[in-house]
């Protein structure tokens, strides 16, 4: 009589596979609380706080702009004094996209059922120049993310690079 040989071994399964092991008890203690002054930054280099926060609103305002663009609320021109030419061509090519999807003209102001807003703005500064970021979009109960580069340019920031997720 021939034996079977097993190509692999049985290997018990676990109660927790293809799951995450998470810990469901609930936390006792209240968090703890970093002041403000105290809180770690993810800036490669130090960077004074003034600037970081007039930088987190300008960017949060281009992050406005951009959605608000690619949404066919306003039309691409209004950033190309702060978008390179690759970005201002992504954002004038996604809004003429969209319109072509809703059958309405890029730009002209439409009435969204939903309208996007930027609840969250995360800049990281590479160098005093150069400048990253993330903002969270929300879309009625949704949120969408947009990262973002901006480079210092002739005394102004503009956005060299722009993804949508």
């Amino acid at each position: 009589m021939d034996r079977v040989v097993p190509l692999r071994e049985h290997v018990p399964v676990a109660e927790v596979q293809g799951t995450l092991a998470l810990d469901l008890l609930p936390r006792r203690d209240p968090p703890t609380l970093v002041p403000e002054q105290q809180q770690p930054e993810a800036d490669v280099v130090p960077i004074d706080r003034r600037l970081r926060r007039q930088l987190d609103a300008w960017a949060g305002r281009f992050g406005q702009a951009a959605v608000e663009i690619v949404g066919g609320d306003r039309p691409a021109s209004q950033l190309l004094r702060w978008a390179s030419a690759e970005v201002y061509a992504d954002l004038d090519r996604r809004a003429r996209l969209v319109a072509r999807a809703g059958q309405h003209q890029p730009g002209q102001a439409r009435v969204q059922p939903v309208r996007p807003k930027v609840v969250g703005v995360h800049t990281c500064f590479v160098t005093p120049s150069v400048v990253e970021a993330s903002l969270r979009i929300r879309y009625g109960e949704r949120s969408r993310a947009l990262a973002a580069r901006f480079e210092l340019q002739d005394g102004r920031w503009v956005c060299t690079a722009l993804e949508f997720a």
